[in-house]
């Protein structure tokens, strides 16, 4: 069992505007920023307290290195974590090795968030979802269509999703959010808008957006490096993410 210096933020207060921005991540309980693109734990806190209530039946279907799941058992959210890559589900795992006074129901799975199969249709109250951004990180060595990870193309990755999204919209009870936070690239120095694409793909299957949320990045990797070449090849670095918050209206 983990011993833990604080189970809980020291401060936090739930965001009211569309401009979030988190300047140091959380790191109470187990949180640790090792699994690369993981999100931060405020941006889950958030999310949670604010869409859903406790006792509720929670999905995270890219559940990477276990943020959804320690705010799940904290504020005690029943969770169904799923990913497509075993070290993600090792770490989830090893990350919910803490006591608290909560006990909610987690289960951790190996599974592909394009075909929910174990699940109902409208058994969920609330999904949150941090994907990847094509193939910016790659996760594993799966063939491209294996793993949303190793797909380059943007078309194919946004036309990927929008089989995430389906069944996303299959498993969500009526009138219930759903949650999924992605950024942009760029190629050949010219903006991609992928989030924007992926945002469509969602509304093309019925979602209606509630929010789109603009989420600040800090402390991006090789910032120096990229500075520079920002001013010698004249573009601008992407330091935003988008949190789209969908609901099925019913």
């Amino acid at each position: 069992m983990s011993i833990v210096k604080t189970l809980e933020p020291k401060e936090f207060e739930q965001e009211c505007t569309t401009v979030w921005s988190f300047r140091r991540r959380g790191n109470w309980a187990t949180h640790k920023s090792k699994y690369r693109g993981n999100w931060a734990p405020e941006v889950v806190r958030n999310l949670l307290i604010r869409y859903s209530k406790e006792n509720d039946f929670v999905l995270d279907p890219m559940i990477g290195g276990g943020t959804t799941a320690i705010e799940c058992k904290l504020l005690n959210r029943n969770l169904l974590a799923l990913d497509i890559n075993p070290n993600a589900i090792a770490l989830t795992e090893e990350a919910l090795n803490f006591e608290c006074e909560h006990d909610p129901k987690i289960r951790v799975e190996l599974n592909d968030s394009r075909k929910l199969e174990m699940l109902k249709a409208e058994s969920i109250d609330f999904i949150l979802n941090h994907p990847p951004y094509a193939d910016i990180i790659k996760y594993s060595d799966k063939k491209i269509k294996e793993d949303l990870s190793n797909i380059h193309d943007i078309d194919e990755f946004s036309d990927e999703m929008e089989k995430v999204a389906k069944e996303f919209y299959r498993v969500l009870k009526p009138n219930q959010y759903c949650a999924i936070l992605i950024g942009d690239t760029r190629r050949n120095k010219m903006y991609q808008p992928m989030a924007y694409k992926v945002m469509q793909k969602f509304l093309d299957v019925g979602f209606e957006l509630k929010e789109d949320i603009i989420k600040q990045q800090h402390n991006c990797k090789a910032t120096g490096f990229w500075v520079n070449k920002s001013k010698d090849y004249n573009f601008l670095l992407i330091m935003h993410e988008h949190l789209f918050v969908f609901k099925k209206v019913c």
